[in-house]
């Protein structure tokens, strides 16, 4: 069978600069392609071009005869006021599906994908549904090739994980663009990264991410060694040059057009290899003191819920906690509480005396029409850091932007390069504790492995959230872990709290369960036994109690989900409303089913 997608000679340039050329590859049957590459490389130009949203300036790309393609953007945008349901039943349209079974396959889906009620509007979820919703109508689509444009950007652990599922064996061919490097390893059996650095602009690799590393670091140890060889034949030639041999004999022909032809291979590789990096180094304030931070009994609630009870906890200067639990745990509230924005609700917490403490916030925007320039450098051409004066283009050139940049408008910007704008005004600003909340989004793998490093060099304490499994294990010298139920546990590692989440999780529902089957209260049985048979009424309201405990459960679900928002968790009024609501629907459910089981042992 031919391949689904065959794409000859691709190039494309924006301005100048090429951003890749003569690119070549086919997409089959059951291959799942990880496409990685430094920011700015052509991953999502590539993508467009496969799906037909972008032309190509030379290349053509050739899809197999009847072959569907579904494509799942970075950023998931809907119609206005369109609701989960009708999204789903959109695309199932598109796709040929019959107009009575379109209800049933749009529940069907939004159910496994954890969706509860159906008729949310999509632009109120947030970012990580919209991104399962995004997902879920690309599926339905029954399509041949599923591209995807960095999907893991705004899913929790748990919604990576579950994309993890839907791709560890599709009926589909997929394409991922991605900087996950566990998510990689998990979904993808071939790997391709554009860079300049290749000969061809790509290396292709059968197997995991971790074959792909292994081949990687082969090809260009090969390239390396090929480059030092080609440099002494090139001196050593160049040194004949000079001498001016007389092109009068064949043989002397052939060595000069031999030796330019060495020259410009030569000139090629040093142009190739020449990768800049950015370069990112946290201030540390080297303060003396050992206890920076105590938490002494800390809990704190909202809306009548307990986010977390009881923490004791102590962050030392050199310790660097990994910050881990489901949405709604209250992990951004508990380094927003460290941070000292507001007291908890019973318990101490205190901080060292003149504690500097720099915090990272997720959904931190820069003003689009802000030059870069500016972003950098708001008062001056120039910045102080590390005690010294260091002019605003040297310090661009640090985070990987030229020159020309500077007057380019922040709007214009990636969202890996906004990223690094970010990254940049936090290090002029000296710490005893760096909070941060999500730092890794929309940054490529190169700049992660050096911001990694730059991390376990700093000197001073850290907490970080991230979602980035691969950077909580190599960065974190201690995992700290909210269930979600109010119970927060100390770890050694990430892997320590995902098998405590579960037995929590286990433990909980089978606590629920048992509390249902249980009577309500201890109730001494009467010597004369009432009649036990039911009404018609309550015969009429069993039938319809567990409709009434499915919806009400959505409902609840729901109000759970909106926990996620993170401009509602950075609200405290809408936050605490948030959880009111959550703890009335959680009340509805619990006495439907109280009614439940008083109905039930009265039937029986």
């Amino acid at each position: 069978m031919p391949p689904i997608i065959n794409a000859q000679k691709l190039s494309k340039r924006y301005g100048l600069a090429p951003l890749f050329e003569d690119i070549s590859f086919t997409v089959a049957e059951g291959e799942r392609i990880g496409l990685i590459g430094p920011n700015g490389s052509g991953k999502s130009t590539l993508l467009e071009i496969l799906v037909g949203r972008v032309k190509p300036d030379k290349g053509e790309v050739a899809i197999r005869k009847g072959a569907k393609l579904s494509f799942v953007e970075q950023i998931s945008q809907f119609p206005p006021e369109s609701t989960c349901r009708s999204v789903i039943e959109s695309a199932l349209q598109r796709s040929g599906v019959s107009e009575q079974d379109l209800s049933f396959r749009a529940e069907e889906a939004l159910s496994r994908a954890g969706f509860i009620d159906f008729e949310t509007h999509a632009a109120a979820l947030s970012g990580g549904w919209r991104k399962r919703l995004a997902v879920v109508e690309g599926l339905v689509q029954d399509p041949d090739i599923l591209l995807l444009d960095e999907p893991t950007n705004h899913l929790d652990l748990a919604g990576i994980k579950w994309l993890e599922e839907l791709l560890e064996r599709p009926a589909f061919a997929c394409v991922v663009v991605s900087h996950d490097r566990y998510f990689l390893e998990n979904v993808a059996n071939d790997m391709v990264e554009l860079d300049r650095v290749y000969r061809e602009g790509f290396l292709r690799v059968k197997g995991t991410y971790s074959h792909f590393l292994e081949a990687k670091e082969a090809y260009l140890h090969a390239q390396g060694n090929r480059q030092e060889a080609l440099e002494n034949r090139v001196h050593t030639e160049i040194e004949w040059l000079r001498r001016g041999p007389k092109a009068r004999t064949t043989k002397s022909k052939s060595r000069i057009d031999k030796a330019h032809k060495m020259i410009g291979e030569l000139a090629d590789l040093n142009a190739r290899t020449r990768t800049p990096t950015a370069k990112i180094d946290f201030s540390a304030s080297n303060r003396q003191t050992k206890q920076l931070v105590v938490l002494d009994e800390v809990s704190y609630s909202v809306g009548g819920r307990t986010l977390f009870r009881d923490i004791d906890f102590i962050v030392t200067s050199g310790m660097r906690i990994g910050l881990v639990g489901p949405n709604g745990s209250g992990k951004t509230t508990l380094l927003r509480l460290l941070r000292g924005e507001f007291d908890p609700s019973s318990g101490t917490a205190r901080k060292a005396d003149s504690l500097r403490i720099v915090y990272f916030d997720q959904n931190r925007e820069l003003d689009p029409n802000l030059t870069l320039r500016r972003a950098l450098a708001p008062d001056s051409d120039s910045v102080i850091y590390q005690d010294r004066v260091t002019h605003v283009a040297s310090w661009a050139a640090r985070f990987l932007f030229s020159a020309e940049d500077l007057n380019r408008p922040v709007g214009r910007l990636s969202g890996g390069e906004r990223a690094r704008v970010l990254v940049a005004q936090l290090m002029l600003q000296p710490a005893d504790v760096l909070l941060l909340d999500e730092p890794t989004n929309d940054l490529d793998i190169p700049t992660l492995e050096i911001l990694e490093e730059n991390l376990l060099e700093y000197r001073g304490a850290l907490v970080l959230i991230t979602h980035d499994r691969y950077m909580l294990d190599r960065v974190s010298t201690v995992v700290f872990g909210l269930d979600g139920l109010g119970n927060a546990e100390r770890f050694a590692d990430y892997s320590q709290w995902d098998a405590w989440q579960i037995a929590q999780n286990a433990a909980f529902i089978a606590e629920q369960k048992t509390e249902t089957k249980r009577s309500p209260a201890k109730t001494e049985i009467p010597s004369v036994l009432p009649n036990t048979k039911l009404t018609h009424t309550e015969s009429r309201e069993l039938a319809s109690i567990e409709k009434q405990i499915a919806k009400a459960e959505q409902t609840l679900l729901a109000c759970r989900t909106a926990l996620e928002d993170r401009e509602i968790a950075s609200d405290a009024s809408r936050l605490q409303t948030a959880f009111a609501e959550m703890e009335a629907a959680q009340k509805t459910v619990d006495n439907l089913y109280q009614r439940w089981s008083e109905l039930d042992r009265k039937k029986n």
